[in-house]
């Protein structure tokens, strides 16, 4: 009897690819573990690495990018520089002299910092102090939301009083404690409480709420001890102005005013360092965004060994069911169907995998941001790229052992053991 080709529809041969992958489930399952991984890893690490940036982004501009910090430079002895931060250079004076002369400077504040021991009965914490002046809260867009900031008497009188930020305020006092009106400890000298800051947040891996306000006399005549012969030594300063499109101009300014105190006559002899909060930010982002792409690619590494995977368990398969090709060509099965089929179950194996790489990439991600607490972004453009990474995966991966299918000769199938 001659036996002519019977013609089956792409759903017949679909069908008969989901019932032969169902009839291996664990191999199946192996098959799709490489795609799982590397779908799961690419969408993970750029949607954690988006919404880490989003994060710190939102950090910096909630402190404003309309800001330059001054930080004392490092000085010239004998024409080598000793480095940055060497001597102290900046002093509150020099903070005053540019909120006077530098126009379009609208906020100018200066402050000292140093790492110490908070305590509060059997209680301490390792934290940051700052001291600072009035205008600290404005140039730094931070404020009480419990309590108060001190005022211009205490600044000037050198007065013992402190305003905590939410983490010192976590590690220090009992949650039914006020801690408003409460003594604290600032190495060995008492302070007393007038007010708790607004939350912050994180600026990359500084706590901006881990963090204790008091005078910059205060800090300056019984915590640092360091007067120059100038004034009173200062950390740094803040300048802000009416929007960043100002602050080149600032900087000129301020530069150039420096310059003239601390009599320097060329820019390369600079005691100080000036950078800008917008330029940080772009910084920071170019950095993450390019170590997020890194480890992109680093995780669809993983993308060409599930796809080999899947090519070697396709051509073990076209092995171990050669006879079944042999019989299924006999009856009729053309060249395109057998193919076909080989070709689909190549393709499922990868969207499958790739489905459930997805679910696992988004629970990653969510974990993260539950745990580190930064926003849950999903990258649509990750999960679209890593969708169709796999279905190419598995088409490309799948032709050859598909093509070796397709053209056994029946006969010699048939004779197969």
């Amino acid at each position: 009897m001659n036996l002519r080709p019977h013609k089956i529809s792409y759903l017949e041969v679909a069908e008969m690819a989901i019932a032969a992958l169902w009839g291996n489930k664990l191999r199946s399952g192996l098959t799709m573990l490489g795609v799982i991984i590397g779908i799961s890893s690419v969408i993970g690490i750029s949607s954690i690495g988006q919404g880490v940036q989003k994060s710190t982004e939102e950090s910096i501009r909630g402190l404003g990018t309309d800001v330059l910090q001054v930080m004392a430079g490092a000085v010239q002895s004998g024409g080598v520089s000793q480095g940055m931060g060497s001597v102290t250079t900046l002093t509150w004076e020099d903070a005053q002299a540019i909120a006077t002369q530098a126009p379009s400077a609208t906020i100018v504040s200066a402050y000292l910092q140093r790492n110490t021991q908070v305590v509060f009965g059997d209680k301490n914490t390792s934290t940051t102090v700052y001291g600072t002046d009035l205008s600290y809260p404005n140039a730094r867009n931070t404020f009480p939301v419990e309590g108060r900031y001190f005022n211009n008497e205490e600044l000037e009188s050198s007065a013992s009083v402190a305003i905590i930020a939410p983490t010192v305020r976590k590690n220090i006092f009992p949650n039914n404690v006020n801690p408003i009106g409460q003594k604290i400890r600032i190495q060995g000298e008492i302070y007393d409480v007038i007010g708790v800051m607004e939350v912050k947040g994180s600026q990359g891996p500084q706590d901006r709420d881990d963090a204790v306000y008091i005078p910059l006399t205060s800090m300056s005549a019984r915590i640092i001890g360091n007067n120059s012969l100038m004034g009173i030594s200062v950390t740094g300063i803040y300048i802000k102005g009416q929007d960043e499109s100002k602050l080149e101009t600032i900087k000129f300014q301020v530069a150039n005013i420096l310059r003239l105190r601390h009599n320097i006559d060329v820019p390369e002899n600079d005691d100080f360092r000036i950078t800008n909060q917008a330029d940080i930010l772009k910084t920071f982002n170019t950095i993450l965004s390019l170590f997020t792409l890194m480890m992109v690619a680093i995780a669809g590494i993983s993308l060409i060994v599930g796809g080999i995977g899947i090519a070697n368990i396709m051509l073990v398969s076209v092995v171990e069911r050669t006879r079944e090709i042999g019989v299924r060509k006999a009856l009729g099965a053309t060249d395109n169907a057998i193919l076909s089929q080989f070709l689909i179950e190549s393709v499922v194996v990868s969207i499958v995998g790739g489905s459930i790489g997805i679910a696992i990439g988004v629970g990653i991600t969510f974990a993260a941001a539950t745990a580190f607490k930064f926003p849950f972004i999903v990258s649509t453009s990750s999960v679209l790229i890593g969708f169709g990474l796999s279905t190419t995966v598995g088409l490309v991966a799948g032709v050859i052992p598909a093509r070796n299918a397709a053209k056994l000769d029946p006969i010699t199938a048939l004779r197969s053991e």
